[in-house]
């Protein structure tokens, strides 16, 4: 018996290297051309999911929160998630698109029934298209990325949201072939142990303490940047993940702030409205949201984005 499920187990690892597209483009960000849509996201309003007819398909058992895969009417299949994590992943998935980063697809259901499981509010519903294909994970300190303005704009995006998760089973990459050819697009899949706060200090275990998810208030008052030091950004980041946020330079931050600045309050509205955060709600975070901006920009205004 246990010969046999290695056997599977290692047919289907056989068969994922099988179609992995050699030579395909890894890609983690590009500039946007124009004003993105944050409130319909990557899929755009042609991707939403078709609500008036759910079937459950199996349980999701990958991570912490509770998950199912369902399909809509029109056939797609979708990972509902459920619990806390809904909302800010929804939106913090959408505020990365904005900036030119490459995301999931995902979008927030108010209200779900699924058949045989219950009925649920605020379930954020994440796209399986056929046209993708899942591959391994891609850690923060080994991909083709590490040192470029992207990746460590990447990272500072993640000490702005306040997520305590950095894990590298939380990144994935996506190959999205295109016409023949195929790119190997470098996302972090799980986005929603933000928009909170962190934890309240660096001891390992007791780094959890205080830590906190979808909390628009606790968020917007959170702590950003802590100081500027021999031509770096220290942050004011707890807990695991910390040694990432050690090597981010003055630069690479001014061009992460140029990037946030070219977001207008419309788009930054839509990506909280899309979440289905109140009227109240989403003001505090716009509110959160642009304090954060002005404190980045100001920190690094001393080097131009040109150099």
């Amino acid at each position: 018996m246990i010969f046999a499920l290695a056997s599977v187990s290692g047919a289907a690892q056989e068969k994922k290297k099988d179609t992995v597209v050699a030579g395909a483009k890894p890609v983690i960000w590009e500039q946007p051309e124009g004003e993105r849509d944050l409130y319909w996201g990557p899929g755009g309003e042609e991707m939403k999911p078709d609500l008036s007819k759910v079937t459950f398909v199996k349980e999701d058992k990958k991570g912490h929160n509770k998950k199912y895969e369902i399909k809509d009417a029109a056939g797609r299949t979708w990972i509902a998630k459920l619990g806390s994590e809904a909302q800010p992943e929804t939106a913090a998935v959408r505020i990365l698109y904005g900036l030119g980063y490459k995301t999931e697809i995902n979008y927030l259901a108010s209200k779900l029934t699924i058949p045989g499981k219950g009925t649920f509010e605020n379930v954020r519903l994440e796209a399986r298209p056929d046209g993708i294909e899942r591959l391994d994970e891609w850690k923060w300190k080994e991909n083709p990325f590490v040192g470029t303005k992207p990746l460590q704009g990447l990272k500072i995006m993640m000490v702005f949201f306040t997520n305590w998760d950095l894990l590298d089973l939380q990144n994935k990459v996506l190959q999205v072939r295109d016409n023949g050819s195929a790119e190997h697009h470098y996302v972090i899949s799980d986005l929603g142990a933000t928009f909170g706060k962190l934890g309240n200090n660096n001891l390992p275990f007791f780094f959890r303490l205080g830590r906190k998810t979808n909390d628009p208030a606790t968020w917007n008052e959170a702590g950003f940047i802590s100081d500027i030091k021999d031509g770096k950004i220290d942050f004011d980041f707890k807990g695991k993940g910390r040694g990432l946020m050690t090597d981010i330079t003055i630069e690479q931050g001014r061009w992460l702030a140029e990037q946030l600045k070219q977001l207008t309050d419309k788009q930054i509205t839509d990506a909280f409205r899309a979440a289905n955060y109140s009227p109240d709600e989403v003001e505090l975070l716009k509110v959160g949201f642009k304090e954060r901006v002005k404190e980045l920009d100001m920190a690094t205004r001393q080097v131009t984005a040109g150099n």
